[in-house]
């Protein structure tokens, strides 16, 4: 797309639209949001990014191809959910916390992993539909 507007705006919301979807990551374990939602918020900056100032210039951001984050997401999001079983002995997916306050995280736990996990997976996904489908075209 030949925009200056579109591809001015796309830089300048890539990196704020990422930052928004930490937030959402991190905000998700104590309410409502995490690794799905900001996951689909980091896709769509890099998609705007993608459509205002091409492929090429979105990948070289990237550096890595996207598929590469789907199984780095679920060993995340697996080992999050089975290291109960092997830590404590509790059943699969409970929660484990770290007892101490991390500055500006609070209490972290298993379930903050998780969503991390699923963070990298939704991304993952999403990016590499996407960029197949501008390949192809």
């Amino acid at each position: 797309m030949n925009s200056l507007i579109l591809n001015t705006i796309s830089k300048t919301l890539l990196p704020l639209l990422v930052l928004f979807s930490v937030f959402v990551l991190l905000r998700g374990h104590y309410l409502p949001g995490g690794g799905f939602v900001g996951g689909l918020i980091a896709a769509i900056a890099f998609i705007l990014h993608a459509f205002a100032n091409g492929l090429n210039e979105t990948k070289k951001i990237l550096r890595i191809h996207p598929g590469f984050l789907i199984p780095i997401g679920l060993l995340i999001a697996t080992l999050s959910a089975i290291a109960p079983m092997i830590i404590t002995g509790e059943p699969l997916m409970t929660g484990l916390w770290y007892e101490k306050d991390i500055p500006i995280l609070g209490k972290i736990g298993s379930a903050l992993f998780f969503d991390a996990g699923v963070y990298f997976v939704v991304v993952g996904i999403c990016l590499t539909i996407i960029f197949t489908i501008s390949e192809s075209v």
